[in-house]
């Protein structure tokens, strides 16, 4: 009889906190229409420390997004610096009607897609989704963004940067959109972080019509 108990428990405590971090669907429609915003900032921006990195600022960055997917990395050697990968989604990418055609996942510091019929053209896939290295500029915000579900819907702003330190070498975040494979992802310091609403996304969708 303990033994049933404690089975039940167990499957009780691993349904509750599967359905607390199960993912957050919408009706078809595209949620996120903006793109993400950048700068280029000059050669010459100086660089900053983070803990025991040196952290060399690329570009200003911003991103309104829906999270595709999350992967908290504990142990690699990029785990100090970079905590938590976030698989970001916008325009086509942050549509349910697509996404449900999509199996996402993430990996060994990679996002990875698989469909059967792409339900968009693959280089709309590549050009409106993406794999941000998060480097939280404070316990608060990687706290946040390790508990995001999928579904979320969330902005970030900050800097691309270029790190270099213990176990990682040399690290520098990708520039551009439409790239794919290694050195495709971003490398983000996050300065701010927030979760959006359908309603605030609405709203900035106005703004950006008018």
């Amino acid at each position: 009889m303990k033994t049933l108990c404690i089975l039940l428990a167990s499957v009780l405590v691993c349904a509750g906190y599967w359905y607390a971090h199960r993912p957050i669907t919408y009706p078809a429609g595209v949620l996120i229409s903006s793109d993400p915003e950048q700068i280029n900032l000059p050669s010459d921006t100086p660089p900053f420390e983070q803990g025991t990195f040196h952290l060399k600022p690329l570009a200003v960055f911003s991103i309104d997004a829906r999270v595709l997917h999350r992967k908290v990395y504990r142990y690699d050697n990029q785990a100090a610096l970079v905590p938590v990968d976030l698989a970001l989604g916008w325009g086509p990418m942050s549509d349910q009607r697509v996404l449900d055609q999509l199996t996402i996942s993430q990996s060994g510091r990679f996002y990875w897609y698989e469909y059967r019929q792409p339900p968009i053209p693959k280089d709309q896939i590549i050009s409106h989704s993406t794999n941000v290295h998060i480097i939280p500029a404070t316990s608060a915000i990687a706290s946040r963004c390790k508990s995001l579900r999928a579904g979320s819907l969330i902005h970030l702003s900050g800097d691309l940067v270029e790190a270099t330190g213990p176990g990682i070498g040399s690290w520098r975040s990708s520039l551009s959109r439409t790239d794919s494979g290694n050195g495709a992802c971003e490398l983000m310091w996050v300065k701010e972080m927030s979760i959006l609403t359908e309603s605030d996304t609405q709203d900035r969708q106005e703004v950006v019509q008018r």
